[in-house]
This record gives C-alpha cells, structure tokens and sequence, in this order.
C-alpha cells in the first residue's frame, strides 16, 4: 500500500516535554529544499513520540525555504548556517548547537510513520553501548522495495565497498520481512540516523573533509572501532525519495563517492592491511573508469580520476593531523570477509542473504 500523508490521523504539533523520557531533537538538514519540506515535513510533525523538538538546520539555501517555514511552521525552531558546508560540516555546525539526549538527521525528502521514534529509542535505551541506528528504509516511489541509502542495514565487504541488508550496489530487494529483525551492522544510514548526542561529540562528528557522502559509514567506522555498536530497527519504517540533492549519475556525485570512500578506507584500516587493499581498490577503480569511458560515459571516467588526484591532495595535506590513533584490532560487526564485487558480478548473488551465504 502506497503510503501518503492522507493516510495519517492529525496530532498536535506544539509537544510538552516528559521529564521521563529522553529528549530526541529531530535535525533535518535543508538545502534549497522547500519543495521536499512541504511535502514531507507533515508526516515529522504527526510523530507520536512525545519528547521531541523539530529544528531545520538550513545550509545557505537560496529559494524561500526560510520563508516558507516561518509562515507556515513557525513553532519549528530554524538554525541558518552561513554558508552551505554539505552534510558533514553542516551538520556539525547546527548539532553543535543542539542540546538533547539523542540526535535525529533526517533527509528532508524522508517520509515518516506516525510510530517511527519509539522503536529506536527503546532499543538504544535498553542498549546504552549502540551509539547510532537507523530505521528500515524503505523506496518512497516503489513502497515495496527497499531504498538505496541504507535499506535494512548497511554492510561492508573486505575492500570497503558498502552494500545493505535489501540493496546490493543498484539492485533493489522487495521487503517480504526477510529482514525484519532488530540487529548489529556497520553503518547506519544518514538519511534516517538516530545517534546518541555524546556520543557524537566524542567522536568529533562527522569528518567535514567528506563534505556529502559516505560520512555516516566512516563515522559509524570510527564508533566501532571506539567500542561502540550500530544498529538497525526494522520496527521503524520510513519512505526516501533519494537523490533529492545529488542525483544517480551526477559527475560531482561520482566524484566524492569514490575520494571519500578510498579517505575512509586509510582511515580507519590497519597499515598491514592497507599495503595491499589501498593497489587493489585503486585497480577496481581504474577498471570502473574505463568502463564508464568505453560506455560512452565520459564524465564517469574524469570523476573518478578526479577523485584519486585529491586522495593524494588529501594524503599530503589533511594527512598531517593525527588521525591514525584508533584501536584497528577491535572486532567490527557488518563485515563480509569476501568481496563483494565479486560476488555480485562473477557469482550472480543479487541479495544479501545470497552474499552473506557466500564463503
């Protein structure tokens, strides 16, 4: 069934804090995305639980999002970041202005249920040691499948290429309850990702280097690594239209997906392992180049190497403050020992359970 705003029961909007409950700020970040804040910013405002304050943090957007809220929204408490700083720092910018036990980011092109908040925060509160968990994410346009950022759970494979309980690279599952249990995984999705405040500010937050994409997977890297458990609700379900930013196939899009998960990969991997993982993603990335190139996709092929150009930027500037000081020998949850890649394309495994089955 094909959920709409229609399908819900109004509730009111002005919320009392419950002095027993944890206070749960719910921060969606805005870009020139009005047009997704009129649309779904409704479904926030009917969520049931009831120690909850809603912020939009705006990123220097240049359509009349600011106006729209404060006509139409104004209980909706608006912070104006000066520039747009992209998810990373955006984020940190607004969060380091945000008092509350728990932090709710949430993509403003995200469709909520009425009980989606609930489910997360009992889990965590039962669980103090899980620092972030996301909701089951499932496709706004096709309600039975799940959607790309996130889906069920994200995982990761032995060379960093990040997959998801329900989404295999571009390939979609239908959600028939295959995944539909509450467990630990690697990364939590940053279109729908619940984390404990401290938490995050110990950590430092998201790296602002990253600017968009995949800084949610190397901060819930990092959290691993500081001892701390990710996790998925499928309890909670929300709908993402995905893209609303940086659409499929966009150049830039390419560009940092590529930089930012080979930065991710120095990071937080042990320098033994490095030595032979870091020659044979740069080998996969050459062989995805040329493939682009040979397919009459150019800009695919300038992206990518683009993106090796500034890991060396990066390696030979960012690379001076001391970021390798993790535990690189604690035990991760969410990794295929394998390649995914080669499971996908040599041995035809489409879904994650098929995956996961490998050996």
């Amino acid at each position: 069934m094909f959920v709409t705003l229609t399908d819900m029961e109004p509730n009111n909007i002005n919320y009392v804090p419950v002095p027993n409950l944890p206070l749960v700020a719910i921060v969606i970040l805005n870009w020139n995305g009005k047009a997704f804040l009129e649309k779904f910013l409704p479904s926030v405002l009917l969520s049931t639980y009831k120690n909850v304050q809603l912020i939009v943090a705006d990123n220097a957007s240049t359509d009349d999002s600011i106006s729209f809220l404060q006509t139409n929204y104004p209980t909706v408490t608006i912070i104006i970041n000066p520039t747009n700083q992209g998810f990373a720092k955006g984020y940190n910018t607004a969060l380091s202005q945000v008092k509350a036990d728990y932090f709710v980011l949430l993509n403003s092109d995200v469709l909520v249920t009425e009980s989606w908040i609930e489910p997360i925060i009992n889990l965590m509160e039962a669980n103090k040691n899980i620092a972030a968990c996301q909701p089951k994410i499932m496709d706004y346009n096709n309600q039975q499948k799940f959607e790309y950022a996130g889906a069920c759970g994200g995982w990761i494979d032995s060379l960093g290429y990040p997959f998801a309980r329900g989404r295999i690279l571009e390939n979609l599952e239908y959600d028939i309850e295959q995944y539909n249990h509450a467990e630990p995984c690697f990364w939590a999705s940053g279109a729908a990702m619940f984390v404990q405040a401290k938490i995050f500010t110990q950590m430092g937050g998201f790296d602002e280097y990253f600017f968009a994409h995949q800084e949610e997977i190397d901060l819930c890297w990092r959290m691993q690594l500081a001892g701390y458990s990710i996790y998925v609700q499928p309890q909670s379900v929300v709908y993402h239209v995905g893209g609303g930013t940086l659409p499929k196939g966009n150049s830039k899009k390419t560009y940092l997906n590529f930089r930012n998960n080979l930065i991710m990969c120095y990071k937080n991997t042990a320098a033994k392992k490095l030595v032979y993982k870091i020659p044979i993603r740069i080998g996969l990335d050459i062989m995805a180049a040329y493939k682009g190139l040979f397919s009459g996709d150019g800009g695919y092929f300038v992206a990518i190497a683009k993106a090796h150009l500034h890991v060396v930027k990066w390696l030979f500037t960012e690379q001076v403050k001391p970021i390798r000081k993790a535990n690189y020998d604690a035990k991760l949850v969410g990794v295929y020992k394998g390649s995914m890649l080669w499971q996908f394309y040599m041995k035809k495994c489409s879904k994650f359970s098929q995956i996961i089955k490998s050996k």
